[in-house]
């Protein structure tokens, strides 16, 4: 069996057709802060937090870690996405060593609607998959969460089981390279 450490990011940035995700640097601190700020963005993922609080604990260049991409349009931060190894300790796995690779994305709430998470996780599960060939990524989301729960099928997870975890119903799914539709 592979050793499987963190997900590691490419060296170069991944262009699509109207985005680039990269690594982030020290722009991107007021966007990171307005996303873990917003109420909209918190709805599903345990709620906002204070901005006061972001304001002193954000570093200058927040979000430097393996895994981590910071989606921009234009230049500017208008989301992220992680791809980061899913917690043992938690529900939901595919692998008998429960190393799974997780897709997590959040974007600020002006950038919805507009085809930028399915462009942007597109783009980073095709690179994932050339990285890593043939190793699954897993996903897990809220039920209640009609907009990830359709990003997630316009992917193409498909559904491995559903669960409770953080007081409601969890959505947990996992994707394989060549497995479906992500465009």
């Amino acid at each position: 069996m592979t050793e499987l450490g963190p997900v590691a990011r490419p060296a170069a940035p991944i262009r699509t057709g109207r985005l680039v995700l990269r690594r982030s640097e020290a722009r991107d601190r007021a966007a990171f802060i307005e996303l873990f700020a917003s109420s909209e963005v918190g709805t599903y993922v345990g709620g906002p937090r204070p901005r006061a609080e972001l304001d002193r604990t954000v570093p200058e260049v927040p979000g430097r870690r393996p895994g981590l991409f910071v989606v921009a349009l234009e230049g500017a931060m208008i989301g992220m996405i992680t791809l980061d190894r899913r917690d043992a300790k938690r529900p939901g796995h595919v692998r008998p060593d429960a190393a799974e690779a997780e897709l997590g994305y959040m974007f600020l709430p002006e950038a919805w609607g507009c085809g930028y998470a399915a462009e942007a996780c597109a783009a980073a599960l095709d690179w994932f998959a050339g990285a890593l060939p043939g190793e699954p990524v897993v996903l897990c989301t809220q039920t209640a969460n009609d907009r990830s729960m359709r990003l997630a099928a316009k992917l193409g997870f498909t559904e491995v089981e559903r669960f409770e975890e953080y007081g409601a119903e969890q959505w947990f799914g996992a994707w394989c390279p060549g497995s479906g539709p992500r465009r």
